[in-house]
């Protein structure tokens, strides 16, 4: 059974910067676009960013240039690099994976993992 594992939140303080990773566990072929959303309380969950299995990337407006994304294709593992942390970041994080558990002739399934919560805060 294929599970997305989190780690690397906490409580920052505002400018500071946190780091997550995301590993992939389990039997598969492969992972597609791996990505993050987060969701505030009262929130919808929205997209943060993405990365194809190639490396191409995608984040959204008010990310852009402070946060970064990246994948080690070998660790099945996606990374977000936090910097400039913002209070409105304050979040829960999910990590995201399209993933291919037989083969690429086979349907791809969408894994969530189980959210870690980030607090920008003084």
């Amino acid at each position: 059974q294929v599970q997305l594992v989190e780690s690397g939140g906490g409580l920052v303080q505002p400018g500071g910067s946190l780091r997550l990773s995301c590993a992939a566990s389990g039997s598969l072929f492969s992972i597609n676009a791996m990505g993050w959303y987060r969701q505030a309380p009262g929130n919808q969950r929205e997209l943060v960013a993405t990365i194809t299995s190639g490396g191409s990337t995608n984040y959204a407006d008010s990310v852009k240039g402070r946060f970064t994304i990246s994948r080690d294709n070998a660790k099945n593992t996606v990374y977000l690099q936090m910097n400039s942390l913002k209070p409105e970041d304050t979040a829960v994080y999910y990590c995201n994976a399209d993933i291919n558990l037989y083969g690429s002739s086979w349907p791809a399934y969408e894994y969530w993992g189980q959210g870690t919560q980030v607090t920008v805060s003084s």
